[in-house]
């Protein structure tokens, strides 16, 4: 049976919570984010995924993580001014998680997913599905704006 994110509760921003299930009929890119890692030039491959796809039902959610060197240390309006006055990116973030170790919501639930593990590195990225299934998984190395993550994203709204 597909893995289904639909009941994760998460906290926003704002600190309110909220249910994944609240974007069910939208697809998802859920990734975990750092502004200090050699990834972090992918916000703008992020932005312009979540600009090109925005008007068919997608949306790119960005959750803060320190665990990886320590490469996210800031506070929330910290990385939200960073990503909005470096790279542009208008996605929404989240509260910081923890994707590894003692992991929090959304990664207790996304690393049960096939393959299933730990996440491996910033900027690791999970694609679901309009019912909430988890779809697929993309390592970091995996640039948002290749061909490979297109397709699938291509997949998931034509579904």
């Amino acid at each position: 049976m597909p893995l289904s994110v639909t009941d994760v509760v998460v906290r926003d921003a704002g600190g309110l919570e909220r249910r994944l299930g609240d974007w069910n009929g939208q697809v998802l890119l859920i990734v975990n984010v750092a502004s200090r890692c050699g990834f972090t030039r992918q916000y703008a491959g992020l932005q312009a995924l979540q600009e090109r796809f925005a008007d068919r039902g997608f949306a790119v959610l960005g959750f803060p993580c320190n665990d990886f060197g320590g490469q996210e240390p800031g506070t929330l309006p910290e990385i939200q001014q960073f990503c909005s006055t470096t790279y542009g990116a208008s996605f929404q973030l989240f509260d910081k998680v923890h994707a590894t170790g003692s992991k929090t919501a959304p990664y207790d639930t996304l690393t049960q997913a096939e393959p299933a593990g730990d996440v491996a590195w910033n900027f690791e990225k999970f694609l679901i599905g309009k019912d909430g299934t988890v779809l697929a998984r993309f390592k970091s190395n995996v640039e948002p704006d290749g061909a490979e993550l297109a397709a699938a994203i291509e997949q998931a709204l034509a579904a």
